[in-house]
């Protein structure tokens, strides 16, 4: 793993929601107990030669909009070398349940969204940035909520590859690559329900974050 892009003495902030939070505002602070603090310590243990800080701005519940109000804030001011992003699950269940809502976060107000957080990036900072998809680990037969998510989804996923096109950014495909493990898995080995993982799904996209940003 020599070809690993984040180097010694740079620093990483890794936005998103509850899933990148998870828990680090509480007893599981700073880090969390989730995917970043397992990015973390897989990065601990296979450079040790490199001084990395990592800084989890997860918030439990999180949408485009909300990160938008504080992204001067939670990353602007820290002018970090590298910025990972996951975020649109809340949009999108928001959207589905109440689509006339006046805060509701359509398919274009997310990329509207997406567009200007990354657009402040690239002209605030030199972050390098990462995109991690949105999710939703389920097999849903039809005529059920699942099933709409699943198929809407793949709008707002549309959206994050786009942004990774417009901006230069790597890309963490983790919609494709759940419904992959589910090939052979059943979904509550990653998920209790679609959206929250549980210890071997945070791994997973641990895993491929590190792949990502090592060239594999």
């Amino acid at each position: 793993m020599s070809d690993f892009m984040i180097q010694d003495g740079q620093t990483v902030i890794m936005q998103g929601d509850s899933i990148t939070d998870a828990g680090r505002r509480g007893e599981q602070a700073p880090f969390g107990g989730g995917y970043v603090a397992i990015f973390r310590e897989m990065v601990t243990a296979l450079y040790p030669e490199r001084d990395i800080t990592i800084i989890n701005k997860g918030i439990g519940g999180e949408r485009t909009t909300g990160l938008r109000e504080r992204w001067d804030d939670d990353v602007i001011r820290h002018q970090p070398d590298w910025l990972t992003v996951m975020i649109g699950i809340n949009d999108l269940h928001g959207y589905l349940r109440s689509p006339d809502a006046e805060d509701a976060v359509s398919v274009d107000t997310y990329r509207e969204n997406y567009d200007w957080l990354l657009q402040r990036t690239k002209s605030e900072s030199d972050a390098r940035i990462v995109l991690i998809d949105p999710f939703y680990v389920s097999i849903s037969p039809e005529d059920t909520f699942r099933s709409k998510v699943l198929e809407v989804i793949v709008e707002y996923v549309g959206v994050v590859h786009e942004m990774a096109d417009k901006y230069d950014a790597l890309l963490v495909p983790m919609h494709d690559i759940f419904a992959r493990h589910l090939i052979y898995r059943q979904s509550e080995q990653f998920c209790p329900e679609p959206v929250h993982p549980d210890r071997a799904g945070h791994i997973a996209i641990a895993v491929e974050l590190l792949k990502t940003l090592d060239g594999i």
